[in-house]
């Protein structure tokens, strides 16, 4: 059994930064994709970014890119999202969760099988 707990949200103006952390536990992190997604109020949760089992490869939403960045601790466990330059529109539940279905692109949120119970991220304009 795999339990993600995230932390790190809370509320900054708009270009402001902050840094989420996601603490894993069980064996399994080493050897699993991780993502972060968020879901802000009314819309559905869409993917932000995701990072393959040894850090080594990453993606992002369009969104995001060049203004977020994942990575991975491996040894700590831990999994980050460091987020620069936010904006209004970033303001969201921010989740990170586990690949478990690997028949999806790593971009997919049908793909992830274990979920944290989000942090809230509030961007003041």
């Amino acid at each position: 059994q795999v339990q993600l707990v995230e932390s790190g949200g809370g509320l900054v103006q708009a270009g402001g930064s902050l840094r989420l952390s996601c603490a894993a536990s069980g064996r399994a992190f080493s050897n699993s994709n991780m993502g972060w997604f968020r879901q802000a109020p009314g819309k559905e949760r869409e993917f932000v970014a995701a990072v393959n089992l040894n850090g080594v490869r990453t993606v992002y939403a369009d969104s995001v890119k060049g203004r977020f960045t994942i990575s991975r601790d491996n040894v700590k466990n831990t999994l980050y999202l460091q987020m620069n330059s936010l904006k209004p529109e970033d303001t969201a539940v921010y989740y990170c969760a586990r690949q478990g279905d690997y028949s999806y692109n790593f971009d997919h949120v049908a793909g992830y099988n274990y979920w944290g119970r989000g942090t809230q991220v509030t961007v003041s304009s």
